[in-house]
């Protein structure tokens, strides 16, 4: 009968397995472990605000084709130049030029892109080019850096500037006549001429 009561002591140590949960008890303190990891993925979110940055450099891409066609545009008004009458005398046509080379340079024109031709007296500042031979003074005109100034004579030979001032100071009407289409043939942009409005008009055989 000594044996009954051996047999509750060995019930006793199935309480061992019991330890076997507490083991299982471990598991659970790694999962904390990734608990931190969710905190990685935000660092992949971070380079997506990046992302949307590039579509918006794109966008302005897609402005710039639009570019290249605008110019066509002014290239068709390149083709006929505008044209401003301010009236003169003879004796006051050189001067108005002046004024207005002066207000061309004063609102952002550069002085390369300026043409004065004179019908009558030259210009003191070709005369005194000129006094140096006329291959510098042609040297000037081909560099293009300043306002170049020249004689209706010899205007034939300047080249094409975005505007050109036509200072009606004397000479005969076959001068003028030669010197005011010719003039228009060498304007980019704009033709000024300054004279007697009545003389110019009959000589081109129409308004301007």
């Amino acid at each position: 009968m000594p044996l009954i009561p051996e047999e509750p002591q060995i019930h006793e140590s199935a309480q061992g397995p019991r330890a076997t949960p507490a083991t299982g008890r471990t598991a659970p303190t790694p999962r904390p472990v990734p608990g931190p990891r969710p905190a990685a993925p935000s660092r992949p979110g971070r380079h997506g605000p990046v992302r949307p940055t590039p579509p918006v450099q794109r966008a302005p891409r897609d402005v710039a084709k639009p570019g290249p066609s605008g110019p066509a545009v002014p290239a068709a008004a390149a083709a006929a130049p505008q044209i401003q009458l301010i009236p003169a005398s003879v004796e006051s046509a050189l001067d108005a030029a002046e004024e207005a080379v002066d207000l061309l340079l004063e609102s952002g024109r550069a002085p390369g892109d300026v043409l004065v031709i004179t019908t009558g007296p030259q210009h003191p500042w070709a005369d005194h080019e000129l006094s140096f031979g006329e291959a510098s003074y042609w040297a000037q005109h081909d560099a293009g850096d300043d306002v170049f100034y020249t004689d209706a004579a010899v205007a034939s030979r300047a080249a094409t500037r975005s505007v050109v001032v036509v200072a009606v100071n004397g000479g005969p009407d076959t001068v003028a006549a030669t010197a005011l289409p010719l003039a228009l043939s060498r304007a980019g942009a704009l033709l000024i001429v300054c004279g007697d409005p009545q003389r110019i008009n009959s000589v081109l055989g129409a308004g301007v």
